[in-house]
């Protein structure tokens, strides 16, 4: 009897792992094929990788912003809360590259520029969208909480980022960040 209690336990963990593992793919990937070709022939190159990053997030904003602003579009506050959580995962990405660079020591200034002042431009682009008075409560319910995190997510990262190239001015100061030539005859990660 025990043996049979403890196969059944087993067979219902299994079955609630096998749910909670589905649950925990549930998003979809926010790549198109055009843009992983564009990322891998990237290679580990901190300027270029990160710039695509950066453009990909951007595009999806604009979508977004063109889907809000077409009176024929369907389903709007699924659109909108789907864009959002494209522009999260991609943000996500670009925030792991960063953090793999940085763990390599590799000099990202020039590309951290870049993505400070798209940090800003995101916020403003994203208050907007949490701000539009044109905006029914319940569509906007539907991916309040999306937006939200986005927003926390971009507040946090914003800082970390513009602290993160003082930092790696202070290490260029001291010549320790590895220069891209560097970088590039290393070994790419994972």
């Amino acid at each position: 009897m025990t043996a049979s209690l403890f196969r059944s336990g087993l067979c219902i963990a299994v079955i609630v792992a096998g749910g909670c593992a589905m649950q925990g793919q549930r998003h979809r990937e926010p790549l198109t094929q055009a843009e992983i070709d564009q990322v891998r022939d990237a290679s580990w190159e901190p300027k270029q990788r990160l710039t695509l990053y950066v453009q990909f997030a951007r595009a999806r904003l604009v979508k977004l912003e063109e889907m809000r602003n077409d009176p024929k579009t369907k389903d709007r506050p699924r659109q909108t809360h789907d864009l959002l959580d494209d522009f999260q995962l991609l943000y996500d990405e670009l925030n792991d590259n960063i953090d793999t660079y940085v763990d390599r020591k590799d000099d990202i200034r020039k590309p951290l520029k870049l993505i400070i002042a798209a940090d800003t431009e995101f916020q403003a682009k994203l208050r907007a969208l949490k701000a539009a008075a044109d905006v029914p409560a319940e569509e906007g319910h539907q991916y309040e909480f999306v937006l939200t995190n986005v927003l926390e997510t971009l507040d946090t990262s914003a800082e970390d980022h513009r602290k993160l190239l003082a930092d790696q001015e202070d290490a260029a100061k001291h010549k320790r960040l590895n220069s891209n030539a560097d970088a590039r005859n290393r070994a790419k990660p994972e």
